[in-house]
């Protein structure tokens, strides 16, 4: 389980350009704390955040995967036009491509982190690293409220706040709750990407040229904050689908993982340490 807990979001990292065939996949929709659900699919996470004022979802991956997250939301109980506000974990085409289409559905205020708003609203042809790829543009969506690093968006009781954890996108962010849980509340982080995808230049990046340098910020970002319900933009960054099947047995939420948090952390700054070396001496 350790070795594709650590191997799989290196193969995630180059997978942007081709879809692989999890992210379309249904997976089981299903309770993570009080008000806290996954509605995603097997491959691209959704997350459904419940309150009495409307609900809030996180990522909207593909066009396609829209009526996968309305049924699933639906299949849990809730109202899909009751989603009041519309966030994403950063401007990359499997998690932000429904966007456009859930705005329409269900009126929701899109909110976007600064940096990624140009490249939502061009439908990912200003992506600094994939603009220039057909298979990975997408409707342009235009953004409701634009967020800055540690802003907070509020409804009905609930907070989350937004950590700018930029490099994987320019305005990649990791967002924290409190979520309660039998009796306990639990600090949630939902990481955004710390990976360097395949073919992504860290020295000498004309289009980017501080990437190396917000990569860095993530990391100390990342490690600052305190976590016990570990989640992300894929499943696959804190083993969803090998968690999943322990929620059945009525034993200690699976997803309480601040461990597991800290070796994803490290291990995906070893890969990104790695990789800065590795590209910095090939440098003539």
């Amino acid at each position: 389980m350790l070795a594709r807990f650590l191997i799989l979001p290196l193969a995630l990292a180059g997978a942007l350009v081709a879809q692989t065939p999890d992210w379309t996949e249904p997976f089981p929709p299903h309770k993570i704390a009080d008000n806290l659900y996954y509605v995603g699919s097997k491959g691209l996470a959704s997350y459904l955040v419940t309150t009495p004022q409307g609900n809030i979802l996180i990522n909207s991956s593909l066009e396609a995967s829209v009526p996968l997250i309305q049924a699933s939301v639906e299949k849990l109980g809730f109202k899909f036009s009751d989603t009041k506000i519309l966030l994403i974990s950063h401007a990359h085409w499997d998690h932000d491509a429904g966007s456009a289409a859930i705005k329409k559905l269900t009126g929701a205020q899109y909110m976007v982190m600064d940096a990624d708003v140009p490249v939502v609203e061009s439908g990912g042809t200003t992506d600094f690293q994939y603009g220039k790829t057909p298979g990975n543009q997408y409707p342009p969506a235009k953004v409701d409220r634009i967020l800055h690093d540690g802003d907070e968006v509020k409804l009905g009781g609930v907070t989350l706040t937004a950590h700018k954890t930029p490099g994987h996108t320019k305005g990649c962010t990791t967002w924290t709750m409190k979520a309660a849980d039998r009796g306990k509340t639990f600090d949630v982080v939902i990481v955004g990407s710390p990976n360097v995808n395949t073919g992504y230049k860290l020295v000498n990046n004309a289009l980017y040229p501080q990437i190396a340098q917000d990569f860095e910020t993530t990391f100390r970002v990342l490690k600052s904050l305190p976590c016990d319900i570990f989640l992300g933009a894929h499943g696959e960054y804190y083993g969803m689908i090998e968690k999943y099947p322990r929620l059945q047995n009525g034993g200690a939420n699976p997803f309480v993982d601040p461990e597991g948090y800290k070796k994803y952390v490290t291990e995906r700054e070893q890969a990104f340490r790695a990789e800065l070396k590795k590209q910095t001496a090939s440098v003539p």
